[in-house]
């Protein structure tokens, strides 16, 4: 190894800054591996798919040249003396028990009498000792009841994780080959954590273009130091995902290299290769998470990510493509998602397995309440649909109160899809308009004593969820809408609440009678006495098939009988009480 003079030059280049200094380089000899670098230069489907910009672009790092390699993974050795030399060797051979310890340093004084370990290892082993390692012991949060791994157990983690990637060649890689690179390369972050590796010029600078404008020939010229030529890139967000983004500048089949990685390292390794210019890198991130599957929490990253990078090439597109839709033929998206909805409301409305349209029912109503704020779906295209469950069951229903019986069961039908379209149209506020159309079919009224209680029961289902709508505020009503709902359905709905209360599975009776005794009680008094004692003498012929609203009778008894011979109910007066003042 022979000695150079040192000599510092320095170059600064946008945010980066280069400092190269000579110095005495150590260099061992090992016999190169077999099999050659990466090619030199991107395949032309890289060139054509990913269109980035020529010029190099402003990257995240700061990159210099330093004579310190900084912390190195290699295997340390013991500068030890003559002694410990005869007791590994002594030891290799089999002379001593494994168990026993190394001589003492020559700096120590000889002991006159053997320590208390000498004299253990010196017995012969009964049983064998074995070493257990004691588990780090993770630090529980208190508010968020997870383990939280020390800092430095943290560092003592990635650090590992780094060494094995550096550990792991594949045969014939030129990877961290010491022996035929030409320059050091180390790589530090914020968080203190220094590595250094070995990587190869031609290789860096072929792959990258970031490499390409600060390895440059002209560099090279400006050099008085031999190889390896130390460099340094200081401030890496994350050591690890630099390099893999570098191994993967020396393997052939970039694709199957990232097979083995999952989303968010991918995602790491693309916003690397964006940054220092590395296109195949680039290309073949966009294919993996083009084809990978991705996890609900994974979807925004993905997307985020694409959006800051702005990249323009095809690869980027197909990514997208599947988080969001593109235009066609000039159709505004609005007008797209409302067709795809309407078809679902339409699949689900005709289907033919009654278990099938449950399940699906409950998870259409689901996606449009999470959506409910968003105008995905219009008003006008919701009626339609309630418009045509209308008109069927009008059809059959009057076809069965002419005792034509063929296509009974389609009245339940028709009346269970109106109380699903009903209940999203109270969900997004806009069933005013359907009250006042149930409340003026007076000739289903009129025809429903004519219908069998087995098939019809379900039209009063229907009634029954305006009356909870009402009743909790839901539906916003005028006062003769409210009005011609009861006289047009309240005495169909009596006759069929003694079927409901029996056939109809998950009904809520309570709910129901608190609804209604609410939509009475929204009347004028007049008309909320004479609704009250028809149901007073109903209710005491019928019991318990007939509603309960005894509630709303008592509310409407206090308010008809509130004044008595023209005088005023005289009101509860407020007593206050003083006690002693406590001072504890």
């Amino acid at each position: 190894m022979a000695a150079a003079a040192t000599t510092t030059t320095t170059t600064t280049h946008g945010h980066n800054q280069l400092k190269v200094q000579q110095g005495p380089v150590a260099k061992h000899k090992r016999p190169k591996c077999r099999g050659d670098a990466a090619p030199a230069t991107a395949s032309p489907a890289a060139q054509e798919l990913v269109q980035l910009p020529p010029t190099p672009p402003e990257s995240p790092f700061r990159i210099r040249f330093s004579p310190s390699p900084g912390m190195e993974f290699t295997s340390g050795s013991y500068a030890g003396s003559n002694g410990f030399t005869k007791f590994n060797s002594a030891l290799t051979a089999g002379l001593l028990n494994p168990m026993s310890p190394p001589p003492p340093p020559p700096h120590e004084k000889a002991r006159s009498s053997p320590t208390l370990f000498e004299m253990m290892a010196s017995e012969p082993d009964i049983h064998p000792r074995v070493q257990i390692p004691t588990p780090i012991n993770p630090v529980m949060n208190p508010l968020t009841s997870k383990p939280q791994v020390p800092q430095m157990d943290k560092q003592a983690l990635a650090m590992q994780r780094i060494s094995d990637i550096l550990a792991s060649k594949s045969p014939g890689s030129l990877f961290n080959d010491s022996a035929s690179s030409d320059i050091k390369l180390t790589l530090s972050s914020k968080e203190g954590i220094t590595v250094s590796m070995s990587v190869h010029r031609q290789i860096l600078v072929a792959h990258s273009r970031f490499f390409a404008a600060k390895l440059s020939d002209q560099w090279i010229k400006q050099q008085r130091a031999s190889v390896p030529y130390i460099v340094e890139i200081a401030d890496c967000e994350d050591i690890e995902v630099y390099i893999e983004a570098l191994r993967l500048m020396y393997c052939r089949d970039l694709r199957r290299m990232l097979m083995k990685e999952d989303v968010s390292r991918v995602l790491g390794i693309l916003k690397v290769s964006a940054a220092i210019g590395f296109d195949a890198g680039v290309l073949s991130c966009l294919e993996y998470l083009e084809a990978a599957p991705w996890a609900e929490e994974e979807e925004e990253k993905v997307a985020t990510l694409l959006s800051k990078l702005h990249f323009d090439g095809v690869a980027a597109g197909e990514v997208l493509k599947r988080v969001s839709m593109e235009d066609r033929n000039g159709t505004e998206e609005g007008a797209e998602n409302e067709d795809v909805l309407l078809k679902l409301l339409h699949v689900v409305l005709e289907g033919k397995d009654e278990k099938a349209r449950r399940d699906m029912k409950g998870l259409v109503a689901k996606m449009l309440h999470e959506n409910s704020s968003q105008t995905d779906i219009r008003k006008e295209s919701l009626y339609s649909a309630c418009d045509g469950c209308l008109d069927l069951l009008r059809k059959h229903f009057l076809q069965a109160a002419e005792s034509e019986l063929s296509e009974v069961t389609q009245i339940a039908r028709q009346a269970d899809n109106l109380h699903w379209m009903l209940d999203i149209l109270i969900d997004r506020n806009i069933a005013e308009d359907f009250l006042k159309t149930w409340a003026s079919q007076s000739e289903l009224s009129s025809s429903h004593p004519k219908v069998p209680a087995i098939h019809r029961f379900e039209v009063s289902r229907v009634t029954a969820r305006l009356f909870v709508g009402i009743g909790k505020g839901h539906l916003l009503a005028s006062k003769d809408a409210r009005c011609l709902l009861l006289r047009t359905w309240l005495v169909p709905f009596y006759d069929d609440f003694a079927w409901m209360r029996r056939a109809s599975r998950g009904l809520d009776r309570h709910l129901i009678e608190e609804g209604l005794s609410n939509t009475i009680l929204t009347l004028p008094l007049a008309w909320q006495q004479e609704i009250m004692l028809a149901w007073f003498d109903r209710f005491l012929n019928s019991g318990e098939d007939c509603p309960n609203i005894q509630r709303g009778f008592e509310v409407w008894w206090r308010r008809a009988f509130w004044r008595r011979n023209g005088e005023e109910r005289p009101l509860r007066q407020l007593q206050i009480t003083a006690g002693p003042a406590d001072n504890s």
